[in-house]
């Protein structure tokens, strides 16, 4: 197949575009070029950006892909300039939505793909479901070839995943830890929770490529084991050598010091969470997650450690952390 990623370097996207090399696939990427040292070898990059439409279907006019994944789609402006340079140039649009759009607080612990789509606390997954609506519609009435796919926390070698954590500077977390410092765990640290490999959400995504049945349908892909978020962050300290000096902090007293965690934690991380994956997996057959939490995030630190310029500290980050704890313990 002839697949067009854009973006394609991020967090779970270099997985997947190594995946789908790896499946013999023609692969292009539709970027601005500026994180070379994740774009898999037998790739072919086409320098754009996807801000600029009409130098985009300038840039494609020749192209025709029988899959089109943008994996930087964030707002309801972004998706419709999608559909404009698409819209006549795949028989696959797969958009990448996120399992934070799902009802939040839940009314059932267990989600599946049926579970509304309601979100008060974060503007992020409340523009993720006006995309959807969007292009739902688009599909309906003009018949553009939409798969919606929702990823939950997925990570790969280039992140450590946790509630809280520097986006920007992920090895801040684990600076925390070895330096002996109290790490912030929301709630009392037993909601449940998942974290998915990146290479097994790989396998469940491309598994959809070319799949007919499953245009005008929505799936999530994420990995079947559950785990509390105290069990989370000791796997990543054991990652490391060590033990986590953990303080348990309730969501609302972490939002009323920095109101802007409210998405990440109300929008999404301090409810109990088992996502069912019946779904993907009838589709799917093959899909099977097959990378426990303590073994790929061990991959990942061993990853960091390998490269002493990734493990930058974010001291604006571990400063707020010292915030939240004096204000809970004075």
């Amino acid at each position: 197949m002839k697949v067009l990623f854009v973006g394609g370097t991020g967090v779970i996207s270099e997985g997947v575009s190594r995946y789908v090399i790896e499946k013999g696939h023609e692969l292009y990427l539709l970027n601005r070029g500026t994180r070379k040292e994740f774009i898999p070898k037998g790739a072919k990059l086409i320098t754009g950006d996807i801000r600029d439409t009409k130098s985009c279907c300038e840039t494609l006019k020749n192209h025709y892909f029988d899959v089109v994944v943008n994996w930087i789609t964030f707002t309801p402006e972004h998706l419709k300039a999608d559909i404009e340079i698409f819209k006549n140039k795949t028989d696959q649009y797969i958009f990448i939505s996120s399992a934070s759009a799902y009802q939040k607080p839940p009314s059932h612990y267990i989600v599946t793909e049926s579970t509304p789509l309601e979100n008060p606390y974060w503007q992020y997954s409340r523009d993720k479901i006006e995309c959807e609506k969007i292009v739902t519609e688009e599909y309906s009435k003009n018949g553009f070839p939409v798969t919606i796919v929702r990823p939950s926390f997925t990570y790969g070698l280039s992140m450590i995943p946790a509630a809280l954590n520097s986006w920007e500077h992920p090895w801040s977390l684990v600076d925390r830890m070895k330096n002996g410092k109290k790490i912030i765990v929301h709630g009392d640290g037993t909601s449940l929770w998942t974290m998915t490999h990146n290479k097994d959400f790989a396998k469940g995504f491309v598994g959809l490529f070319g799949n007919k049945k499953s245009i005008g349908d929505a799936f999530h892909i994420t990995s079947d084991e559950v785990l509390t978020w105290d069990q989370i962050y000791r796997a990543i300290g054991q990652a490391a050598g060590i033990e986590p000096n953990i303080i348990h902090i309730p969501s609302d007293f972490i939002i009323s010091i920095e109101p802007e965690l409210e998405g990440a934690l109300l929008g999404d991380k301090s409810y109990s969470i088992v996502i069912d994956n019946s779904k993907i997996k009838s589709f799917v057959p093959e899909f099977e997650a097959e990378i426990p939490f303590a073994k790929g995030i061990k991959k990942t630190v061993e990853y960091y450690l390998k490269h002493p310029e990734l493990c930058t500290i974010d001291e604006d980050w571990n400063n707020l952390m010292d915030r939240i704890i004096s204000a809970y313990e004075g």
